[in-house]
């Protein structure tokens, strides 16, 4: 059976749930073949092989964490020269888009973005991708070389499924550009506690409903009983209502959860076409007319100050 390998994103050896979601698709399509660069890669290992991974083809050097994404691309095409894949899987992150591209290019191969789901085919894997913000459903494959193909997060289940995950040394040469781009300093981001807003099972979005910044709270507060990422409208982020780290939308971030809740969020366009590949989404709104209504699986037309705060109290009564 053909390997396929799958960049392994992770922090100091602990791997993202992207990963084992694309160690799930991988094992669709062939024996997955685990790629982890950086500090802790070999610690990734366990983890790895309770997924899926038959081997995890390993490497660290400070080039990784010194310099920008051009040591990864080295380091992937290495492994595609070692093992001849059938497909390469990069997780659907900015960074992750952009490595896969330059491997592309490097290779010669052709690359789809962004896809939901992948299957084998007679003629190379199939990915299916929602485009024009979701209106259409396609399925497309590589034609040329070893496809590249980038996967949203949640677009899978993760499925364990133990496999050897032996570890091998990966042999790495850095280009001349790989020192192109030096970083320079680092500040960490305030943790909130809550979950990647990419990544997580559930959003909870406010919009122009909210009507303030001090608003924010009740949205908050539900996605904390949820244990849900907190998500906000272009129009909340424009007038400096949240940050736009939190924005979703065709010019924020693209989220595919299980849930996501949409308060206060008309549903323009641009909008949806960060959420619409939801599994489920509720909206709570006012106006009955408002276009986030086409989309829903429920509604509830209502002011997001009386409907919110009862749900979160529902929610966390049920929990105690």
């Amino acid at each position: 059976m053909a390997e396929v390998l799958v960049y392994v994103d992770h922090v100091d050896g602990a791997v993202r749930k992207p990963t084992l979601e694309l160690l799930t698709l991988a094992r669709r399509i062939g024996e997955p073949v685990a790629v982890a660069l950086g500090a802790g890669a070999e610690n990734t290992a366990g983890v790895l092989a309770e997924h899926g991974a038959t081997r995890v083809l390993a490497h660290e050097a400070p080039e990784y964490a010194d310099y920008l994404v051009v040591p990864k691309v080295d380091a992937l095409q290495a492994a595609v020269a070692a093992v001849s894949p059938a497909a390469v899987l990069v997780p659907s992150s900015a960074e992750g888009k952009e490595i896969a591209a330059r491997l592309a290019l490097r290779i010669g191969s052709g690359i789809i973005t962004d896809a939901v789901d992948l299957e084998a085919g007679d003629e190379g894997p199939v990915a299916t991708q929602s485009v024009f913000a979701a209106s259409f459903t396609t399925t497309s494959r590589v034609s040329k070389g070893t496809p590249v193909i980038t996967v949203k997060p949640n677009s899978a289940a993760v499925e364990p499924a133990a496999a050897a995950g032996t570890v091998e040394t990966l042999a790495v040469t850095f280009s001349e550009q790989a020192r192109g781009t030096k970083v320079t300093g680092r500040t960490p981001r305030e943790s909130t506690g809550r979950p990647e807003l990419t990544e997580a099972a559930i959003v909870v979005s406010g919009g122009r409903g909210v009507n303030g910044a001090e608003n924010f709270a009740v949205i908050e507060a539900l996605a904390d009983s949820l244990g849900a990422a907190v998500g906000a409208s272009r129009a909340a982020v424009d007038a400096g209502w949240y940050p736009h780290t939190n924005q979703v939308g065709q010019t924020g971030k693209s989220v595919s959860p299980q849930l996501y809740i949409a308060n206060g969020i008309s549903g323009a366009i641009q909008h949806r076409a960060g959420m619409q590949t939801s599994k489920t989404i509720v909206a709570v709104n006012k106006d009955a007319e408002a276009p986030i209504f086409d989309l829903v699986d429920y509604g509830v037309v209502g002011d997001l100050f009386d409907v919110v705060p009862q749900l979160t109290e529902e929610i966390n009564t049920r929990k105690g």
